[in-house]
């Protein structure tokens, strides 16, 4: 079970996937890429499990090897810092591809009790 804090980061991470989920849920590509409202929502999300990722503690991200810890903490630092070089086809991939990889993760690191 993770420590207090981690945990606490890890329910922000699968909270913000589980919304690009919903976000997602139904829609194709096209519309995606027709939808700046919906765009930013994705990268937004995208954005805060990035930033909860760098909170995680090393100990916990070593034992943990299966989480690509480093990609995402790269996609979060594209979004703020190169937010010129977003590629919408990318994010689109995912959102819809990376996305439900990471929360069945991160639902096994975190015990049902502490989904909340």
């Amino acid at each position: 079970m993770p420590e207090k804090d981690d945990s606490v980061y890890l329910l922000d991470m699968l909270n913000a996937g589980l919304k690009i989920r919903e976000f997602v849920g139904g829609k194709s590509e096209a519309e995606y890429l027709q939808d700046e409202v919906l765009q930013a929502a994705i990268e937004r999300k995208v954005e805060i499990i990035g930033e909860a990722a760098r909170y995680i503690s090393e100990e916990f991200k070593a034992a943990h090897p299966e989480v690509p810890w480093r990609p995402i903490m790269a996609q979060r630092h594209i979004l703020v810092h190169d937010y010129g070089e977003i590629l919408q086809e990318k994010l689109w991939r995912v959102a819809t591809l990376r996305i439900p990889e990471l929360l069945e993760m991160l639902e096994k690191l975190l015990p049902p009790e502490e989904r909340k």
